[in-house]
This record gives C-alpha cells, sequence and structure tokens, in this order.
C-alpha cells in the first residue's frame, strides 16, 4: 500500500502543473492539428493523397512505440532529464517540420516528433502525481485534463484556421515558442524527488528484445488501425501481413516480459485489478473521445453543409464545458470515491451517444452543440477518476511506468475508434443505400409520384436544347439517388452512435472491479 510521499517541492505545487500540462496540450493538439492540411501539405510537396497520410501515421507509429517505453527511459536518464530531452526533440522536429522541402523529410521528422511527443503524457502525469498528495490529486488532474481532453477537439479548428489562412508549415512552428517556454520553466521549477534515483546504464541490462518485439508490435498495430479501412482491411495482403506480425510480436512481448527481471515494459502492474480496470476504462474513453471528435466535424460538414469554421464553433461549447467541469470534479473527488462519480460518468457519456442518434438532416445548431456539452459533462466525470483509482494502490516507484501503460491504453483506445467508426461508416452507409434503393422501383407508387413531379419540374423550369423530357428524368434521378446516398449515410452515423452508446452502458459492471479508495484516491485499509 502506497502513501503520500514526505518530500514536496519547494514550488507551488500548481506552477508545476501549469507548467507540464504545456507541454502536454501542445503534444496532444498535434495529433489532430495536421488533419486538415494533409490536402494542403500534398499539394505544396507534389505527393499524392494516400501518400500524405503518412504524415499521421507515422507521428501515432513512433508515439506509440515510446509511450510504454517511458518508465523504463525515466528510471535511466532522471524523470527530470527524460522531460526536457522530449519536450527539445518534439520543438526541434517540429521546426524541421515546417521546414521540410519533401514529403519523405517530413515523414522523416515526423516520425521524431512522436518520439519527443510520446514521453510528454506519461512524464507529465507522474510528475502530477509525485508533486500532489492523493487527497489533492483530483484537483491536479482537472488541469490536466482539461489539455488532453480539449486539444483533440481544439486541433482540427485550428488547424483548418491556420492553413486557410496562413500557410500548413504554421501549425509546426507555433510549437516551437511552447517549447522553449516549457524547456525554460521545466529547468527552474520541476526537481525530481530525491528518492527517485537513477540507474547507472552501465550497470543496467537493457532487454533489445523485448524492445524491439515492442516496437515492432505497437509500430505495425498502429499502420494497420491507421491504413485499414483504406486497404479495405483483410482484402489487402499488406495488411493481412502487418496484422500478423503485430500480433505474434505482442503476444511474444507479454510472455517474454512478464518472465524478465528487469523489463521494458512492467506488465506485472496489471496484477493490481483496479490497475487493470483502470487501463481498460482508459481505453474506451480514448475508444469514444477520438472516435466522436472525428464523426461530429464529419458528419456537420458532409451532411449539414457547415464550413469547417462552423463546425468547430459548434464543438467549442464542448470545450468550455470541460473546463467547468473539470474543476467541479477534482473537488468532488477530495470528498467522494472515485468509483461513486465514474457511476454517474458513464451512464452521462453513454446518454449524450443516445441523444446523438435522434439527430437528422434538418438537426439544428443548437441540439448539437448541447450533444457535445452532454457529452463533456460525462467525460470530465470519467478522466480524473479512472487516473486517480489508477495509481491509488502502486508503490511510488512505479508512477513512471503506470503513466506510459495509462496513456498508451488512451491512445491505442483512440486509434481502434477512429479506425471503428470510419469503417462503421462506409459498411453501414452501404447497407441502408442497398436497403432504401430496393424500395425505388416502378411497383411503388409514391416514388413513381414524386419521380414524376421532380421531371415536370425539370421540364417546365428548363429552356433551351438540353431540357428535353428525357434529360429532365436524368435530372429526377440524379435528385433521388444524391437524397438516397444523403439518408443512408444519415443512418449509418446514427448506427454508430448507437453502438458506442451502448458499449459506454455495458461498462458499467466494470466500476466494480476498482477496489474501494477513500476521497482522493487514499487506500482504504481491509
Amino acid at each position: 500500500m502506497n502513501e503520500a510521499a514526505e518530500w514536496r517541492s519547494p514550488v507551488n505545487p500548481w506552477v508545476i502543473a501549469l507548467v507540464v500540462t504545456l507541454a502536454t496540450f501542445m503534444e496532444v493538439l498535434d495529433t489532430s492539428i495536421a488533419n486538415v492540411a494533409l490536402p494542403h501539405v500534398a499539394g505544396s510537396l507534389s505527393a499524392g493523397q494516400d501518400e500524405s497520410t503518412w504524415i499521421l501515421t507515422s507521428y501515432l507509429v513512433s508515439n506509440a512505440i515510446v509511450l510504454p517505453l517511458s518508465g523504463w527511459l525515466s528510471s535511466i536518464m532522471g524523470r527530470k532529464r527524460y522531460y526536457m530531452s522530449c519536450v527539445a526533440v518534439f520543438t526541434i522536429s517540429s521546426a524541421l517540420c515546417g521546414f521540410a522541402p519533401n514529403l519523405p523529410m517530413l515523414i522523416v521528422f515526423r516520425i521524431l516528433q512522436g518520439a519527443g511527443g510520446g514521453g510528454l503524457q506519461p512524464s507529465s502525469q507522474a510528475i502530477l502525481v509525485d508533486t500532489f498528495p492523493p487527497a489533492k490529486r483530483g484537483m491536479a488532474f482537472a488541469v490536466y485534463g482539461i489539455a488532453v481532453v480539449m486539444a483533440p477537439a481544439v486541433g482540427p479548428t485550428l488547424g483548418g484556421w491556420i492553413t486557410d489562412d496562413f500557410s500548413w508549415r504554421w501549425i509546426f512552428f507555433i510549437n516551437i515558442p511552447v517549447g522553449i517556454l516549457s524547456l525554460l520553466l521545466t529547468s527552474r521549477l520541476i526537481q525530481d524527488p530525491p528518492d527517485m534515483k537513477r540507474r547507472k546504464l552501465s550497470e543496467t541490462r537493457i532487454d533489445y528484445i523485448g524492445l524491439g518485439f515492442v516496437a515492432l508490435g505497437l509500430g505495425t498495430l498502429q499502420v494497420v488501425l491507421d491504413k485499414g479501412q483504406r486497404e479495405d482491411w483483410f482484402e489487402s495482403q499488406f495488411i493481412v501481413g502487418l496484422t500478423v506480425i503485430s500480433a505474434v510480436s505482442l503476444i511474444f512481448v507479454v510472455f517474454w516480459e512478464w518472465s524478465q527481471k528487469d523489463p521494458i515494459v512492467e506488465l506485472h502492474l496489471f496484477r493490481d485489478r483496479t490497475f487493470a480496470a483502470a487501463n481498460f476504462l482508459m481505453f474506451m474513453v480514448g475508444f469514444v473521445l477520438l472516435s466522436s471528435t472525428l464523426l461530429l466535424p464529419l458528419f456537420m460538414q458532409t451532411l449539414l453543409g457547415y464550413t469547417a469554421e462552423r463546425s468547430g464553433m459548434a464543438l467549442m461549447p464542448g470545450g468550455f464545458a470541460i473546463m467547468v467541469m473539470m474543476p467541479l470534479v477534482g473537488f468532488l473527488l477530495s470528498r467522494y470515491s472515485p468509483r461513486w462519480l465514474m457511476f454517474f460518468g458513464l451512464p452521462m457519456l453513454s446518454f449524450s451517444l443516445f441523444h446523438m442518434t435522434t439527430f437528422d438532416l434538418s438537426v439544428d445548431f443548437h441540439s448539437v452543440i448541447m450533444a457535445r456539452v452532454y457529452q463533456a459533462v460525462g467525460l470530465a466525470f470519467l478522466f480524473m477518476p479512472i487516473n486517480i483509482a489508477a495509481y491509488a494502490f502502486l508503490p511510488r516507484e512505479k508512477n513512471n511506468a503506470a503513466s506510459g501503460l495509462l496513456n498508451l491504453a488512451r491512445n491505442i483506445g483512440g486509434s481502434f475508434g477512429i479506425s471503428f467508426v470510419t469503417t462503421g461508416l462506409a459498411r453501414r452507409a452501404q447497407f441502408h443505400q442497398v436497403r432504401l434503393v430496393e424500395k425505388l422501383n416502378a411497383a411503388n407508387p409514391q416514388f413513381q409520384s414524386v419521380l414524376r413531379g421532380m421531371t415536370s419540374t425539370f421540364s417546365g423550369g428548363g429552356s433551351g436544347p438540353g431540357t428535353g423530357p428525357g434529360t429532365a428524368q436524368q435530372h429526377a434521378y440524379a435528385l433521388v439517388q444524391a437524397n438516397v446516398i444523403r439518408q443512408a449515410t444519415m443512418l449509418a452515423y446514427i448506427d454508430n452512435f448507437w453502438v458506442l452508446a451502448v458499449l459506454i452502458l455495458c461498462l458499467i459492471p466494470c466500476v466494480f472491479l476498482i477496489k474501494k479508495s477513500k476521497p482522493g484516491g487514499e487506500i482504504v485499509a481491509h
């Protein structure tokens, strides 16, 4: 059982919270800000659209590989030094991305950027856990949570504005001043706890086999998730091959790392059922957060005709709701067990997704805003309680390793979520289109009546040689087809929202796997 350590940083802990959150927001923002700039990047660097998607994939791959290794790297370098190295690598590689002369170089620099960014989130979280006593961690994670949850929502809108009004290169250049400020503040304000001893590299046995298979397994998994729908999944030998490599590598990693005395990834932490349950719940939070953040703007822009700016405005109140709710949840965590807050957060998140199943092609702006606000409230009551519960029963020296695994769970969950809904949209839209077309035949009097009315309208409103009865009927059929496609796509969105809502509702029993703890995450004596 771990207790609050005696050591306390001489610097005000809230200052430290703001310092580490600064770099975290920058890194999480970068996972989504580049999405909307891909067409501009492809055009500027004379690359194809499919080739340009490696800008996103390369970042996600290196990010996923570094996340579970961050605890081990911190133990060798020292956490402050490792954290500052990550900020420096991220900042320098951001500048290199902005100056990249061609696509291959940009991809190389994005790999470096992802490697630097991968260590920021777990290091930031571990610093917060060690800086704040258990009773005050809720409020600390409130600050951290605002950055992690808001950044994916703000990213696409900010990226679109920068790309349209300036240049795609500025989505990378904006990281430079933030990175420099973060380095200066970190060097002056943050200290490692005195009981955190660095291991000498010369005396450390490096598990090269585990390191290689972790990188291979997570790297290929991320490529499969990112490219699967585009390559038609298992119809592609490329995807099948990478899936086999990923599955074999990750299964090998589990058995190999479990038996190592000095493992690269601390899988033994999953012996604690609370930590295991918290990781699963965090995986699902990432799943829903990233998938819905993809679905809503796409729905508004493709079916409602919103501009990127207007769809961003619809999501913005959800961001403000997070800012308001996070401090409230932090306050409640100092008085109630994390489990009670999760019992509210899961049904609330599920309700918000069920509310989205009521959307149609005439849904108004206010309804979309409120759906996102409901979702933000649910996420606020999940993100911090899950984080607090995850650390409650772990020894302090395992905080770095725990942070890496918890952040990996959220990131991989987000990748699975995005992959799931993009596939679901395509497949369900095809399904509904076939079903709707079946009803559009000569035996359907309602369809024939609508078709005659449209044909008559096009014939009566036209003039000139291209507006005869045959042409008018072609226009009528084209309009019917366009409406069928829109209705089928709308039904596909509803199907996705419905599945996400049910998945979240099914998670409620998982909360019972989390052991009881006092308010603030302190352990209950048994």
